[in-house]
């Protein structure tokens, strides 16, 4: 009894430090809606309302629940809100339904609530919308909220299959280490899908875990959860299907003699759930969604008319993750390595590199316990592969599986990594997000692989290190949300020493600034100046032309201010000067002063800790020289420069703002003579 009450403190200690790093910062952008994947779910949110009218509820055009078309009559206060026409909308229903859910219950609860409580705390102000902002900026706060609730939700699910698949303190550990990823942390400040996801998939593997660690009836009752739960992740993004592989595994070993009817009955649980909570990913048959026809030597399979939305949009994501579509935010993936630049985005700043080390050490570890639970251990690679095929062909599948059920459900545990990993590490497009439905598990394995090192002061030290450097590492993160965000700081830059009317270039593809604020009571609105784009990412190939840039050096010539709000642009374009010929020498000049323009205002905001900074390089990996006064800058703070970063782990949260003054005036011919290519005549 004493053991688990020490057990059941140690873990409230660590759900507590989970809260507060998701917590912490969750108006980390003053709610300006910096982050477009977030920004677009919460447009979509402000039209998705309780019908009306339930003989139209399910008719997917005038509908008010369709995620896949706005709403005819809809309009939302502080934004323009598109009608009567079909939208782009690549994720899950779940998330959104479960956004507008809660944002409806803060506005009815609030209102009872508001009166008793200290109008200034974040809660009054902003979940109950006690500042009375609009409902698209209302469900963004909400959304953060509800995101941090599910991950804090993550961290204690693998604490529980920590604890049945290991001991209680592996997974009192693995709780630990997941409380302190910097990538959990940063996603959970943001209304997007994958913590959603990822919940979802730890909540379906601990219940088939459950499934395979307990007895009879109980056995198909947790199946069913597990079925449930796996549902809900494909419903929260698609990309979670691939837990029909432990799902099956689970039904097979569970069930024995009659594990085909609970598999037949798993996936119809699995349809069924999604179906409920994504109705119009089934529903909507309203798009050209077209399979081409297929020749197979004398029979020809014809082009198919699919029709479904959703499937379009899956259609278009797998494409463009798979780099098939060529996309302006997808070349910053030009040149990385599959699977090994998910680790070392991991390693430098998702993890950090000792939770980094004994995370994929660990998955090395399971890898190998798993093989030696097989039996597999020095016997012949010919005796394996026949075994395989001899209990695949017979749909005997206990023959080469232990009847310990936590070995099976370790077992299972792998079936989701390894497919998840293998499949997902492979892709062109590699946003480190996509690696987070598999660092609980990776957290997990780590802390089971060191609980089980002989008790000595190695083990002790390894912990105590990895621990204090990594919890170290997440206080310096949430410490980016103590300052403004740059794009915010640039704004009032702008706003107080611009002159009205003055025209303020931006590059295409990356947020244009000013934003409006208001600034001591005053509103200071974007429209008063006139803005513009430099479109280099959009200028590829072919069209990067001698015609093209002197448009773009007459634009430049006048303009009175260039904002390069990030590395968006810059650093991807010099690393592609196969594909940017002319282009891919804009950014030095532009730094270097040869176009006539000179920095006036820098900022941004990186980890820090008692005055030390973890400084992400944004010029090393495109082979820039910094502005002066940029280099100047960052020198000017101690720390380190710890290399490149992965464009979405930077970009949303902590930029690197730059505000050039076109001081030189000099004319685009003049621009123009200092590109030596085509001085060269090439």
């Amino acid at each position: 009894m004493r053991r688990r009450w020490r057990e059941l403190v140690l873990l409230l200690v660590v759900l507590a430090a989970t809260a507060v790093f998701r917590l912490t910062g969750i108006d980390w952008d003053g709610y300006e809606h910096f982050h477009p994947d977030e920004r677009y779910i919460a447009w979509v949110a402000t039209t998705i309302e309780w019908p009306a009218d339930w003989q139209t509820a399910f008719k997917p055009h005038q509908t008010t629940l369709n995620p896949f078309y706005w709403p005819a009559a809809e309009t939302t206060d502080g934004i323009v809100v598109p009608q009567d026409m079909p939208r782009k909308f690549a994720y899950g229903h779940v998330p959104l339904y479960l956004g507008v859910g809660v944002t409806r219950l803060t506005e009815w609860v609030g209102e009872w609530l508001r009166p008793f409580l200290p109008p200034d705390w974040l809660l009054t102000r902003d979940i109950f919308n006690g500042a009375n902002w609009n409902e698209y900026r209302h469900l963004t706060a909400v959304g953060r909220l509800l995101t941090a609730i599910t991950d804090m939700a993550t961290v204690l699910m693998i604490y529980l299959l920590g604890r049945r698949l290991f001991a209680p303190a592996a997974g009192l550990l693995a709780a630990s280490f997941l409380a302190v990823n910097v990538m959990h942390i940063q996603l959970s400040h943001f209304f997007t899908v994958d913590p959603f996801m990822t919940f979802f998939v730890v909540t379906a593997v601990y219940c088939m875990a459950c499934a395979l660690t307990t007895s009879g009836k109980r056995t198909g009752n947790w199946l069913l959860w597990a079925s449930i739960a796996t549902g809900l992740a494909v419903g929260s993004k698609f990309s979670a299907v691939m837990l029909i592989f432990p799902l099956t595994l689970t039904a097979v070993w569970s069930q024995k003699q009659h594990w085909k009817q609970w598999l037949t009955i798993s996936i119809f649980v699995v349809a069924a759930t999604f179906a409920l909570t994504n109705p119009f990913a089934i529903l909507d048959l309203t798009c050209e969604v077209r399979t081409p026809a297929t020749h197979l030597g004398p029979l020809t399979i014809p082009s198919i008319n699919w029709g479904a939305c959703y499937l379009g949009n899956i259609g278009t994501q797998g494409a463009m993750v798979r780099g098939e579509l060529d996309l302006p935010f997808t070349r910053q993936y030009a040149g990385t390595l599959p699977y090994l630049y998910y680790l070392e985005m991991q390693f430098r700043w998702g993890m950090g590199p000792l939770l980094a080390l004994v995370a994929f050490a660990g998955l090395g570890w399971a890898i190998w316990h798993g093989w030696r639970q097989l039996g597999w251990g020095g016997r012949p690679a010919r005796e394996k592969v026949q075994q395989w095929l001899a209990g695949i062909t017979a749909l005997q599948f206990d023959r080469f599986v232990p009847e310990d059920g936590r070995i099976q459900a370790q077992l299972v545990l792998l079936a989701w990594v390894m497919p998840y990993f293998l499949i997902t590490g492979g892709f062109y497009v590699k946003f480190m997000r996509y690696l987070q439905p598999i660092t609980p598990f990776l957290a997990l394995y780590g802390a089971a692989m060191l609980w089980q090192w002989p008790r000595s002061w190695w083990r002790r030290g390894v912990i105590t290190a990895v621990l204090l450097t990594t919890t170290l590492y997440a206080i310096s993160f949430i410490n980016i949300y103590s300052t403004p965000h740059p794009w915010i700081a640039a704004s009032q830059w702008i706003h107080t020493h611009v002159p009205t009317g003055s025209l303020i270039l931006s590059e295409q593809w990356d947020d244009p600034l000013p934003v409006t604020l208001t600034i001591d009571n005053q509103l200071y609105s974007r429209q008063a100046y006139r803005l513009a784009e430099l479109p280099w990412l959009t200028q590829v190939d072919e069209r990067d032309t001698r015609e093209a840039l002197y448009q773009n050096l007459e634009l430049l010539a006048q303009a009175d201010y260039v904002v390069i709000s990030s590395n968006r642009v810059y650093g991807v374009i010099p690393r592609l000067p196969e594909r940017y010929p002319l282009s891919s020498q804009y950014h030095q000049l532009l730094f270097d002063g040869a176009l006539g323009y000179e920095l006036v205002f820098v900022t941004d905001r990186a980890p820090n800790l008692g005055g030390f900074f973890l400084q992400p390089d944004t010029f090393g990996w495109p082979g820039l020289r910094p502005p002066a006064k940029v280099a100047a800058y960052l020198a000017a703070r101690s720390g380190v420069r710890w290399g490149r970063a992965d464009e979405s782990f930077t970009v949303y949260d902590q930029p690197l703002t730059m505000i050039f003054a076109n001081t030189g005036r000099k004319t685009a011919a003049e621009m123009l003579a200092s590109f030596r290519v085509v001085n060269s005549g090439e």
